[in-house]
């Protein structure tokens, strides 16, 4: 899959090493810096653990962008390693701690009585849960357009992807989270 041009421009100017690999990994993380620490954000629900996987993120974006097949986008690679990175970050710091990081403030939606039972952490949970379950792209998709509300025509640009197929990546991910949710919490 191709690269938008000034993304492979980053590429190129990083695989040359010397001053050009600084001067292209600045203008990766002048790129694309503030949506991997929205992307970080969103999950931790912290500032300051946002700030410490998104180090860890950067750190691994620097040690690997070397290693870059492209065969996907370079955003695609980013947030795979981003999503990854604070997945596993959250689940070594649950362990060291025991307990909840974050009382994450959801909006329930009225329609099911059981959920009233349910803390709002357990429902944040759940629906990490099952974000956590769908394929990498469905998921990439789901977040970027629920969470933050962008538009189609902006993430086939930032994806590389076409309008369509991300309506239907939407749309399988909003059903097979459906379904997770439901079962699961037996609604």
């Amino acid at each position: 899959m191709a690269n938008h041009p000034e993304d492979q421009e980053i590429i190129d100017l990083f695989n040359q090493d010397g001053a050009s690999k600084e001067k292209a990994f600045t203008a990766l993380v002048s790129k694309y810096g503030e949506t991997l620490y929205s992307q970080i954000r969103r999950i931790t629900k912290n500032h300051e653990l946002t700030n410490d996987v998104l180090q860890n993120v950067l750190v691994k974006i620097y040690q690997n962008l070397e290693k870059f097949n492209q065969n996907s986008a370079l955003y695609t690679w980013m947030y795979r390693i981003a999503r990854n990175e604070t997945l596993n970050y959250l689940e070594k710091e649950k362990r060291r701690t025991g307990v909840d990081m974050d009382d994450s403030m959801i909006e329930i939606v009225a329609g099911h009585n059981g959920l009233d039972n349910l803390t709002e952490q357990e429902i944040w949970d759940s629906l990490q849960a099952a974000i956590a379950t769908l394929p990498e792209k469905q998921a990439m998709v789901f977040q970027l357009k629920y969470f933050e509300d962008m538009k189609y025509s902006k993430i086939s640009k930032k994806l590389n992807t076409s309008e369509g197929a991300l309506k239907a990546s939407f749309y399988h991910a909003k059903q097979k989270i459906q379904d997770f949710l439901l079962n699961q919490l037996n609604l």
